[in-house]
């Protein structure tokens, strides 16, 4: 019996080994002995949560931009003059720009006023001249960065007498690159990190006159509106998808600038006492005072009265009644027209 047992106990332990192996390729098993259970597998290990969850990262300064209303936290302000005739585009960098003014130049063109705090890309340009409207535009942003290629003779007491930080390429040459593949004089590119160096004491955002929030009961519903400059046009479509408007340039799309809201602010431009190099008078944009307006946002448009009462000061739009206008939180557009 002995002898017995011993031959069927080399039997039983391949069956067990063999039912192992089977276990293990996911198959039962079975024998003449009692069934082996299936190896329990080592579930992996898992890393315990932290007993509180981590800090969040907030940060310095942070809030609510009062050029954007969106949140951003507390940065200066840079000013950039853009190019804008044709061969100038495509722009760099002029869709991170927070604010955008229109202004009107020399023979009906217009040049563009960038301003920068939220974000700041890598490069931004062409860059282009200062002018003397752009002394009480940018005064109701306290002392902020003026980014330019330079100005009349005449105009340079008036910009270093001003409060500004200035930066050109000759001020600060390491803030500005020449772009080999373009032809001057539309080649000159501004580094907005290397310009702000320049000017640790520069002002941060502050008020001037926005306010954000809910859209009017009224308005006109509108697709897409042009404004005429003497030599130039800006047209507007509005993209629900996107809640932005679309703009193109002398009817040219250009896809990356997207402003939640437009103003069309109707101002005085008359001659001023300087001119270019060709002799072409430069128009002034008078920016103080007040006057009528339309504010574009959401797929329409309002009408709006503007006040400014001093260079100092920012500026309002209100409804014609006298109520606050509020603009769509975003990027914001105002175009400087005397056309009417």
């Amino acid at each position: 019996m002995t002898g017995a047992r011993g031959h069927r106990r080399p039997g039983v332990v391949a069956t067990a080994v063999l039912c192992a192996v089977a276990a293990a390729g996911l198959h039962g098993c079975s024998g003449s002995g009692p069934s082996e259970p299936a190896p329990t597998p080592t579930p992996a290990p898992v890393t315990p949560p932290p007993a509180t969850p981590p800090p969040v990262t907030t940060l310095p300064g942070a809030g609510v931009s009062p050029l954007t209303g969106l949140p951003a936290r507390s940065a200066p302000v840079l000013a950039v003059k853009i190019d804008n005739v044709p061969p100038a585009r495509p722009h760099t960098g002029l869709a991170d720009a927070d604010l955008v003014y229109v202004e009107q130049v020399e023979s009906g063109q217009t040049r563009l006023m960038a301003v920068y705090s939220s974000h700041l890309p890598a490069r931004v340009g062409p860059v282009r001249s200062a002018r003397e409207s752009d002394l009480a535009l940018l005064r109701q942003f306290g002392r902020p960065v003026l980014a330019y290629s330079g100005a009349q003779t005449a105009l340079t007491p008036l910009l270093r007498a001003a409060p500004l930080h200035l930066a050109s390429e000759g001020s600060a040459p390491g803030a500005f690159v020449r772009d080999p593949g373009r032809a001057a004089p539309h080649n000159l590119y501004l580094k907005p990190v290397r310009a702000l160096a320049t000017a640790p004491g520069a002002t941060h955002a502050k008020d001037i006159g926005f306010r954000f929030g809910p859209a009017p009961g009224d308005g006109t519903p509108v697709n897409s509106r042009t404004v005429r400059f003497p030599a130039a046009r800006y047209t507007f479509t509005w993209v629900p998808a996107e809640h932005a408007w679309r703009v193109a340039m002398d009817g040219r799309p250009d896809g990356p600038l997207k402003p939640a809201t437009v103003v069309v602010q109707h101002v005085s431009v008359r001659p001023s006492r300087f001119h270019d190099f060709l002799g072409a008078v430069s128009p002034y944009t008078v920016t103080t005072g007040s006057g009528r307006a339309e504010v574009m946002r959401d797929g329409r448009v309002h009408e709006a009265r503007w006040n400014r009462p001093d260079a100092d000061s920012g500026t309002t739009f209100t409804t014609p009644a006298g109520a606050p206008l509020s603009f769509a939180p975003g990027k914001v557009w105002v175009l400087l027209t005397g056309t009417g």
